[in-house]
């Protein structure tokens, strides 16, 4: 009887080794890209991105040391391959005149795209002087954000730096499984509307191990987010991790599954914050988990704004639509920069229910701090200060 075996194993071995090819390497060196922070560098970049793209097997994009002058610049899909990777040795840098990309909505974007990794590097969007153009009331334009994906999936970013966005660093938008790690985020804690990491309608998003210190929220988490868990996160400068602004419209995705776990925050406007707009919406805001924060002089450390309205504008006498329900608060402790630390400023016409407090400790000024409720129902477990207004 022959033996079928042996060409069996070797359709087999074949099929391993094809499967596990070696990446390619697309130098931005070797397609022109000089790294003198001079030389516009987007062709040379987009040129790489066509080749790693149009690849069959895994790809990696290496920039090397240096500082390299980009523009805006999109990098789309569908690609040959799901295992595109940006290894950054170096510094991407935007143009120091803002107004080369401040209409442009994205610095660097990547849209419809599957299975891209950035690995370190250090994205520098010079906004300190279109922060200074805003400060002083001018005609400016908007901001670019620093990095943005869209519509993307298996998305990874590993030990990348942000330093000084225009707008938002990070912006998560309609993707899926998006693992970000070893992220650091660095702007002026006056620098307007820089926003660590920003998600919006995604799922299955990780945050870990990522320090962030900016002029905004350092994670702000919009409409349409489930299944979103950050883990060590240490925030300050900033305004916080904020669930919101939600309710801006009628009609909208809600935000559910968060899970914050160990987090501190240092001097920011805001700890752990939910905010709607006080007007009507069918959104909400569900399965909110925040465990183990530490505050140090924060001036509200846990925070539920319902009356969200910015310079009183189209929302003035009316009410937030949105429901908050099955929130935990659990193991909370440290200063608050002001006297009343927890704060539930829910809906009147759909409070605030199943709000939980267990184990939260904050003082203010060594003494106890204060709490206040309006409309929000719940428990509390453990020892509680301030006392609950629940």
């Amino acid at each position: 009887m022959a033996n079928t075996s042996i060409p069996i194993l070797v359709s087999l071995f074949l099929f391993i080794s094809s499967a596990v090819a070696k990446p390619l390497t697309f130098n931005v060196v070797s397609l022109g890209a000089k790294p003198d922070g001079k030389t516009d560098n987007t062709k040379a970049f987009l040129a790489a991105w066509a080749k790693a793209c149009a690849s069959v097997n895994p790809a990696i994009i290496y920039v090397p040391a240096g500082r390299f002058l980009l523009r805006n610049v999109v990098f789309g899909g569908q690609c040959k391959n799901n295992a595109i990777t940006f290894r950054i040795a170096g510094t991407l840098v935007a143009p120091s005149d803002y107004r080369l990309i401040g209409n442009a909505d994205n610095w660097i974007f990547f849209q419809q795209v599957n299975g891209v990794t950035i690995s370190g590097g250090i994205l520098d969007g010079q906004g300190t002087g279109l922060w200074a153009c805003k400060s002083a009331g001018k005609s400016c334009p908007a901001g670019a954000t620093t990095l943005g994906f869209s519509n993307s999936n298996n998305i990874k970013i590993v030990g990348l730096t942000s330093l000084n966005s225009q707008m938002f660093h990070i912006v998560i938008n309609g993707c899926h499984n998006v693992k970000m790690q070893g992220v650091k985020v660095t702007a002026s804690g006056n620098s307007p509307n820089t926003d660590g990491i920003h998600v919006q309608l995604s799922s299955g998003v990780t945050i870990l191990n990522t320090k962030i210190g900016t002029g905004d929220d350092c994670v702000s988490i919009g409409p349409g987010t489930t299944n979103l868990w950050m883990e060590n996160i240490v925030c300050g400068p900033g305004h916080g991790i904020s669930i919101g602004s939600l309710g801006k419209d009628q009609n909208e995705a809600g935000v559910q599954n968060v899970t914050l776990k160990t987090a501190t925050f240092i001097g920011t406007q805001n700890g752990l914050r939910i905010k709607s707009w006080g007007r009507a919406s069918n959104g909400f805001a569900r399965n909110i988990l925040f465990q183990h924060a530490v505050m140090v002089n924060v001036q509200n450390p846990i925070f539920i704004d319902q009356n969200y309205c910015p310079d009183n504008k189209g929302c003035p006498g009316q009410v937030s639509g949105v429901k908050v329900s099955d929130v935990t608060y659990q193991d909370i402790h440290g200063t608050s920069a002001t006297e009343v630390a927890v704060k539930f400023d829910c809906s009147s016409k759909y409070p605030c229910n199943r709000i939980r407090l267990q184990d939260v400790k904050l003082t203010y000024k060594n003494q106890p701090a204060q709490a206040s409720c309006a409309y929000a129902a719940g428990t509390v477990s453990g020892f509680v200060q301030p006392s609950s207004c629940l």
